[in-house]
């Protein structure tokens, strides 16, 4: 079995920004509620390369391993999800409106771990899980402003 969740965020960038933002994996610990991300193959930037997405609390989690399967700036990354207890797929998408602005749309497609168990379960945990969700897309608005003003300074 199957769930889907999908959520988007306003950001207060342009489309070009905040795709750059949100594939700075490593900084994606940044916004995403108690994940460290980094790459383990590839670039993290093309069809094929790999990355290690670490969720926990007090040393309590586990590591989803994912690969890109589409990479398409500056609109949209696919992402297929490889370990035992995360399956599925992911796409983040920007959308433009306008020059300054954009949404960002954050897709799971997950297969369902534990059988009747976790189907069973789902209906309790997926409040949690997409509140989590939410607030890490949330930061994620705001990170994006602090990135466009770093990246600036950059030039």
């Amino acid at each position: 079995m199957s769930s889907d969740l999908i959520l988007s965020v306003e950001v207060e960038a342009p489309a070009g920004t905040t795709w750059l933002a949100l594939t700075d994996w490593p900084r994606q610990s940044e916004w995403v509620l108690g994940t460290t991300v980094r790459v383990l193959e590839g670039n993290g930037r093309s069809v094929g390369s790999k990355i290690a997405a670490t969720t926990g609390i007090a040393g309590v989690g586990f590591t989803d391993t994912m690969e890109v399967t589409a990479w398409e700036p500056p609109l949209r990354v696919t992402m297929r999800h490889l370990g035992s207890f995360v399956r599925g797929t992911a796409a983040f998408q920007v959308v433009a409106n306008g020059p300054t602005r954009s949404t960002f749309v954050w897709a799971e497609h997950l297969d369902l771990p534990f059988g009747l168990l976790g189907r069973l379960g789902w209906p309790a945990v997926r409040p949690a899980f997409s509140l989590g969700v939410h607030q890490s897309m949330k930061r994620f608005a705001k990170f994006v402003q602090d990135y466009a003003d770093y990246t600036a300074g950059e030039q």
